[in-house]
């Protein structure tokens, strides 16, 4: 199985539900996980960047992720990354090369295709620009 796992999180309801996967998953081979959060940011015309989520909030959606796996015996880092709204995925993935991730565990909204269609899929980006698996998990 795989002994390394990044773990991206959100504040969505799937979130706990990723959580649940990835400690199953570094159960099976006595894995660590780094959790990750990426804190988007919008960038406004001469008003620079604006945080579309609260630094502290977006702190501790990845530290309670990873104070659950920690409860359960996984060996669990955290981090949060930035990034321009829309540019999550490319964050997500550059963590899995960053922490030599053996695969990418994450969530998926769950929108309809005519939604991901047009506003694009973070899991979808994330898979395109990945070299390493990714688990969607609903």
């Amino acid at each position: 199985m795989y002994d390394r796992l990044l773990v991206a999180v959100d504040s969505s309801d799937a979130a706990g539900r990723v959580i649940d996967a990835a400690r199953e998953m570094a159960s099976l081979s006595d894995g660590e996980v780094w959790v990750l959060h990426v804190r988007e940011e919008e960038i406004m015309p001469r008003g620079g960047f604006f945080a579309i989520e609260p630094k502290a909030k977006a702190q501790s959606v990845v530290e309670q992720a990873a104070k659950d796996l920690d409860d359960a015996g996984i060996k669990a880092h955290y981090e949060v990354r930035k990034a321009i709204y829309g540019q999550a995925a490319d964050q997500i993935a550059a963590a899995a090369r960053d922490h030599d991730a053996g695969v990418i565990v994450m969530g998926s909204r769950g929108r309809s295709d005519l939604t991901a269609l047009v506003l694009g899929s973070t899991a979808h980006k994330v898979i395109h620009l990945s070299d390493r698996p990714v688990l969607v998990v609903r």
